[in-house]
């Protein structure tokens, strides 16, 4: 079997405070996806760097306290990239991809662009050149996993408040589209939605701080793992913690019937 999790960590060292990285030892994972680090290398201390048995990897963003992606993992990769070989959004800190045999797993962040329209306006650049991005891990042969805040919420299923939100970021029909087009067009699987295809309240991963959002469970599912056909199948269990709060995202975990070969 093959464990993967995936979480946005809203700043590691807040969540490293929260206990994160004492939870993560303890969920018999392989691999371990985190977003937004809002940290740069120097500032991640021993245990950030090396939690138990896991050894980090880390693509940070130039602005300090800003974004940046990791992968923790018990086992060396075979390769590591960084980035997606462009300089806007590479120093934004928002794709790193570990290679183990056949398998790849992608620790992505995609942009927001609920902050500003020029925000919504480079979230849309970044899907422009994600897209093909896409295609290209699809088409590699390889077994992949994309895990990450992708901030789309795909389906009405996906969000507490649907009607009131079709003319935010993060529910836009055209980033809807653009989810369907990974999905229906480049055959990629959504793996919670495959073995929890009606799933409402439990789905969400994401509340908003404002309110009482949390406490109401008024959220939006923005964090996945998407997954190539074959891999996608083998999906056996997906399931998002809640029990502690480490960040306003929740972590999301999958298992996969794959050889998972140290």
């Amino acid at each position: 079997m093959l464990r993967v999790v995936t979480a946005n960590l809203n700043g590691i060292r807040s969540a490293s405070v929260k206990g994160f990285l004492s939870w993560l030892n303890n969920q018999d994972a392989d691999v371990v996806c985190v977003q937004e680090l809002k940290a740069q290398l120097p500032d991640l201390t021993s245990e950030m760097l090396r939690p138990g048995e896991f050894n980090g990897y880390f693509h940070c963003a130039e602005k300090k306290g800003y974004s940046g992606v990791g992968i923790y993992t018990r086992n060396t990769p075979d390769a590591i990239v960084e980035g997606i070989g462009n300089a806007e959004f590479d120093a934004e800190g928002r794709y790193l991809q570990a290679d183990f045999g056949d398998l790849s797993v992608v620790s992505l962040y995609l942009p927001s662009g609920s902050s500003s329209e020029e925000r919504q306006a480079a979230k849309f650049r970044f899907m422009d050149l994600f897209l093909p991005r896409m295609a290209a891990l699809r088409a590699s042969g390889r077994h992949v996993i994309v895990c990450g805040d992708w901030n789309i919420a795909h389906r009405e299923l996906d969000l507490k408040n649907w009607k009131s939100n079709q003319k935010n970021s993060g529910f836009l029909p055209e980033e809807r589209q653009w989810m369907s087009r990974l999905f229906d067009e480049q055959g990629w699987i959504d793996t919670y939605r495959r073995l929890h295809p009606d799933a409402t309240d439990a789905c969400y991963t994401w509340w908003s701080n404002r309110g009482q959002a949390w406490a109401k469970n008024v959220g939006w599912r923005l964090d996945y793992q998407i997954a190539t056909p074959e891999l996608g199948t083998r999906a056996t269990r997906s399931a998002v913690y809640k029990d502690q709060r480490f960040s306003d995202h929740a972590p999301l975990t999958v298992d996969y019937d794959h050889p998972w070969q140290p």
